[in-house]
């Protein structure tokens, strides 16, 4: 018998254990696949972590998070983010819209032209005006996932790996769940299993998500020295940063195919061509040859927003649209919130 069992132990899943095992609960974390596998939504060398959001909600949750980060730090002993600023240019009211959610939320940013954005990161284009805030930059996904699931064990979580596909049950005192052969009873269920939640929760509970691969690719800088995350917001949106050992990421956001997360197509050259020829278009401070490629899978709803609810005795965590990293450790402790009696 568990205070709390978690289903998924990707960001979301590993932090909600961090805090319950923090608060003195009786966790079981368990994951179907081995630590650090590349199989879901959380692997990774890096993500992006930014205020900038054209929705003063989102930013203002950006903000409550980058304390959060830090209290994780502390608590790890580990620097999991590095603030090393973020840029969006590109569709004017876009750009205007995002600056104007950063004003009305206090976030420090400045308005730079194309050409005063280009002496100051002669390395990259630019497309109309630009906005630059300091407190943009990366989280380190891997590191940061391994870094909250070995926190909570040390902590008295339960954490467990491997354990294949669990079965969950909702009875009449809470549910069940059966994984490797064991039946594990608590009053509540917190289900971060992305992809795969709907199999986990059933069609009666499982958000309405539909599930993409999405690929990347990194690219080697010619120079030395540091990169600003950045948005370049076209159809679709260009994303990147600097991934410290893979180079410098470099992607379409939101264009990959409807996939079932058990049966993957390969590698769409077409699109990895198109990113290619974005590169050498925008990015002169980058070798135009990939040097390392990877794919992720992207549960998003359909307005983009996040799942976090309870149900019964079921909380169902963040199908996270492509866009949740940055914010782990505060969907970690609102999922710990709503697993809490």
């Amino acid at each position: 018998m568990a205070d709390v069992v978690i289903l998924g132990a990707g960001a979301m899943g590993s932090a909600t254990a961090w805090w319950l095992a923090r608060r003195g609960r009786d966790v079981v974390l368990l994951e179907q696949f081995e630590q650090g596998h590349v199989k879901g939504s959380s692997h990774g060398g890096s993500r992006i972590f930014r205020f900038a959001y054209d929705d003063p909600v989102y930013v203002r949750m950006a903000q409550e998070s980058l304390p959060l980060w830090r209290e994780l730090e502390a608590d790890t002993g580990q620097t999991l983010l590095d603030t090393t600023g973020a840029i969006d240019h590109g569709d004017p009211r876009l750009v205007e819209a995002v600056a104007g959610a950063l004003r009305a939320c206090g976030a420090v940013h400045e308005v730079l032209s194309a050409a005063e954005a280009r002496e100051r990161w002669p390395a990259m284009r630019f497309d109309g005006d630009v906005v630059f805030h300091p407190d943009g930059g990366r989280c380190r996904a891997d590191a940061a996932v391994r870094a909250l699931q070995d926190r909570a064990a040390a902590l008295g979580a339960d954490v467990r790996f491997g354990t294949g596909r669990a079965a969950l049950r909702r009875t009449a005192n809470g549910v069940e769940v059966d994984a490797a052969g064991e039946t594990i009873r608590a009053p509540v269920a917190v289900v971060t299993a992305g992809a795969w939640a709907r199999e986990v929760v059933g069609d009666d509970l499982a958000p309405d998500v539909k599930v993409t691969q999405e690929q990347i690719q990194h690219f080697t800088p010619r120079a030395e020295g540091e990169w600003p995350s950045f948005i370049h917001h076209r159809r679709p949106w260009v994303y990147g940063l600097l991934a410290p050992g893979e180079g410098v990421k470099v992607a379409e956001h939101h264009v990959g195919p409807v996939v079932d997360p058990d049966r993957r197509p390969p590698r769409d050259a077409d699109a990895e061509a198109t990113v290619v020829r974005y590169v050498e278009e925008w990015f002169p401070g980058l070798d135009p040859t990939p040097v390392h490629v990877a794919e992720c899978l992207y549960t998003t709803t359909p307005d983009e927003s996040f799942v976090i609810e309870r149900r019964g005795a079921i909380v169902v965590g963040s199908p996270c649209s492509g866009h949740g990293f940055k914010f782990t450790p505060l969907i970690g402790r609102r999922l710990a919130d709503l697993a809490s009696p």
